[in-house]
């Protein structure tokens, strides 16, 4: 085992538990409701879950908290599945479903009954919280909490014999309506509701609630450790209280860790469905959200979201994350993998009068100057280029070492060329830039010594390749905050810039949905996987170069 020091409190709890004899095996598990898509966040959760289950040689299970066909989807669990096999957890044959367990639960729920700590009351939903009392003053009984137990087993078989409307009847726990804990005050366990399960479809028209419902599943399952986030800690005696009356000789513990949040993002689901419904985002994996399939989608890889899980650490203690650290993660991992390739995003076109019409070449270029082992590539060089727009001006300001009048910069991997001339159009705009080059520099090294200071990218004008780009900043307003004072979310009106005719290097044209690359100077960027097509790549910025972000800050 790994020195004291360097375990979080999780490992720590789990070692004792060990050592004491309480569990002779680790197994840990991942339960999401499928009622939307998991973002950044439930990552940190499946990632603690499945690590701990391989660090102790244990068990992971992949569960479906399948418990309120209100909001469930098939869609939902399908993106569910693909967003933790993508993470690299595992779940070999564990794989369950909460509504695999109904009729154990049900039968759970009588074993409460039978002894006394359950009870069918009638009060309405409203009428439930009027007697739950408050913080600080207790709750007063139900009317209906000293019914017999036969009683209550005829009116509970009746509930799930479709006999109640919806509402009509609840089974609740009796424990204690002066409890300090205000989820221990009889809590509901069961509701009626007519509704058709994606996967029981109509067997059952009554469902248990999820603090009933939960650790009954955890105990099914053997698993040891249930981890879940802060939120839940007011609701451990409740867990507690129902797997130790149901009567299981070993139950699961219940242990909580802090949520991971990130600055100036939109993880919250009725929020999402908003926008994917007026239109604003395409969909859950719109990359400009934290979903893991918008971040799958625009390119980030699973190692750059375990690395940056560990950064964050495990704590008792809610805190939020800027989100440049995702982005330093992602910039880290892609830096030394991926081809460093030349594409204009805004292209103008730059005519080199002294070279040959009609004659192109190859030019030998390194994918990587920080990693030889990617090797090298051929790229076409020709008469006519494509530059970036804003690697010339007209009138420069002091330091600006890039192309103007008079000036000589070094084409990367080519020859040194020196601007001699330029056209516009009508409105003043730079249509054209005429220069002469020095052949004699080929491979961008002038034979004589003399230096440049400017180093710009290009294409070849005859063989580039043209593509759309999209370039995604923030959704959200980071000077404004979130949201407004009436709960709505200030968006940022340029979150989204679609680049049309951009001109690429020729062999990026073959580039399939998935693949990543550096664009130099410009960052990062990952084939879209929904719009593109064979031969028709549509490019996602995922970061730029450019980090705000330094490790020292965590």
């Amino acid at each position: 085992m790994e020195n004291e020091s360097s375990r979080n409190f999780i490992e720590l709890e789990i070692d004792k538990d060990i050592k004491e004899g309480k569990y002779d095996r680790v197994c840990t598990r991942f339960p999401p409701e499928p009622n939307g898509y998991l973002h950044i966040g439930h990552a940190k959760s499946i990632l603690l879950n499945y690590g701990l289950a391989r660090e102790y040689k244990g068990e992971f299970h992949m569960r479906f908290d399948d418990t309120n066909p209100t909001k469930e989807k098939e869609e939902f669990v399908d993106s569910i599945k693909e967003d933790i096999q993508w993470l690299g957890a595992d779940w070999k044959d564990h794989l369950y479903f909460a509504s695999d367990y109904f009729d154990r639960m049900y039968e759970a729920a009588v074993t409460l009954i039978r002894k006394g700590k359950a009870y069918v009351c009638d009060l309405t939903a409203e009428q439930i919280r009027e007697y739950r009392g408050t913080l600080t003053e207790p709750g007063k009984n139900s009317p209906y909490r000293d019914r017999s137990i036969e009683e209550n087993l005829e009116l509970f078989e009746n509930m799930k014999n479709g006999m109640y409307k919806d509402g009509e009847k609840v089974l609740r726990a009796k424990i204690d309506m002066a409890s300090p804990n205000i989820n221990m005050r009889d809590p509901v366990i069961y509701r009626v509701a007519h509704m058709t399960h994606h996967n029981t479809g109509d067997k059952w028209c009554i469902y248990p609630m999820y603090d009933f419902a939960h650790p009954l599943e955890d105990a099914f399952e053997g698993i040891t450790h249930s981890i879940c986030t802060l939120e839940f800690e007011d609701h451990r005696p409740l867990y507690e209280w129902v797997v130790n009356e149901v009567g299981f000789e070993k139950p699961p513990r219940q242990i909580e860790f802090a949520k991971l949040y990130l600055t100036n993002v939109i993880t919250g689901k009725r929020y999402i469905k908003k926008l994917v419904e007026d239109g604003i985002v395409d969909g859950w994996d719109d990359p400009r959200l934290v979903s893991i399939a918008a971040l799958r989608r625009r390119g980030f890889t699973p190692e750059s979201i375990k690395n940056f899980v560990e950064l964050c650490g495990v704590s008792k203690a809610n805190s939020s994350v800027d989100y440049a650290m995702l982005e330093y993660c992602i910039r880290e991992d892609l830096k030394l993998k991926k081809s460093r390739m030349m594409a204009i995003l805004d292209p103008v076109k730059l005519i080199i009068d002294n070279y040959e019409e009609g004659k192109s070449e190859l030019l030998e270029v390194p994918n990587n100057l920080e990693n030889e082992s990617l090797g090298k590539r051929q790229v076409p060089f020709s008469r006519e280029l494509y530059i970036e727009r804003e690697d010339f001006m007209e009138e420069p300001p002091r330091k600006y070492f890039r192309l103007f009048p008079g000036n000589e910069v070094r084409l990367m991997n080519a020859y040194f060329v020196r601007c001699v001339d330029f056209k516009k159009d009508d409105s003043g705009r730079i249509t054209e830039i005429h220069c002469t080059y020095d052949p004699e520099s080929k491979g961008g090294n002038s034979p004589d010594g003399r230096k440049v200071k400017g180093t710009i990218h290009w294409v070849s004008a005859a063989d580039a390749f043209t593509a759309e780009v999209r370039l995604y900043e923030n959704l959200v307003d980071e000077e404004k905050g979130k949201l407004s004072e009436d709960g709505t979310l200030n968006l940022n009106p340029n979150s989204l810039t679609v680049m049309k005719d951009c001109k690429l290097e020729p062999d990026l044209g073959k580039a399939m949905a998935g693949d990543s690359f550096q664009f130099v100077r410009n960052g990062f960027f990952c084939v879209d996987s929904k719009d593109s097509a064979p031969g028709k790549p549509v490019f996602n910025r995922i970061v730029s170069l450019k980090s705000s972000f330094k490790l020292d800050n965590k």
